[in-house]
């Protein structure tokens, strides 16, 4: 993609490739905080990589990349750039137009103005429906809940690095603000978010 697009037509994304590239351990090597980036865009092969390593499915069966208590799997992946707010759907590999207005100014004010949000040419939105786990795990689906997000944001960092990319996990917003501005309804919750993009400073190999 050019500039800061992410996709108009809700087209399929490009496959994700699942052999050869950066090794895990290189990846894990290279893998910084990065807060600033260059204002270049994303390819839809980056994207759908990026998207795939979130929440992808790997199986038959229809398990994730990410670990899931109990396979749940009740996260979406909102994915945040110039052109409006996507929802991944990883059954098809698709991005799902859900607002048609760049939204990143304002997720950056409910972030406490952190810059890297309204930089990034995409910001990943980890949202979850909660209630879902409750049925199971009563009073520890919030707990499960977080440490899913945390797999789920791990992988994206990762896989940004095994493609020259950075990005920062971001816990420190005002959720009903962020959950406002890509029009999250009750019960999803945001509950991380992952600001990626190309690096000002890359990271020395």
């Amino acid at each position: 993609m050019s500039g800061a697009e992410v996709s108009s037509s809700g087209e399929r994304l490009p496959a994700p490739v699942i052999a050869g590239g950066m090794t895990l351990t290189e990846a894990l090597a290279r893998r910084r905080s990065q807060r600033e980036f260059t204002g270049a865009g994303l390819t839809r092969e980056q994207l759908g990589q990026l998207c795939w390593a979130a929440q992808g499915i790997t199986s038959p069966e229809g398990f994730r990349t990410a670990p899931s208590a109990g396979a749940i799997l009740p996260f979406t992946v909102l994915v945040v750039g110039g052109d409006g707010v996507f929802v991944y759907r990883p059954e098809v590999h698709t991005l799902e137009p859900h607002v048609p207005d760049d939204v990143r100014l304002a997720l950056q004010a409910a972030c406490l103005d952190q810059p890297c949000v309204g930089s990034a040419p995409v910001v990943f939105v980890l949202a979850a429906d909660l209630r879902r786990m409750e049925a199971k795990y009563g009073r520890r689906a919030e707990y499960y809940g977080l440490l899913e997000a945390g797999h789920i944001a791990q992988n994206l960092l990762l896989q940004a690095a095994a493609l020259g990319l950075g990005g920062v996990p971001v816990g420190a917003f005002r959720e009903r603000q962020v959950a406002q501005a890509v029009q999250l309804s009750r019960p999803m919750r945001p509950l991380y978010l992952v600001p990626v993009g190309h690096p000002r400073f890359p990271a020395a190999s």
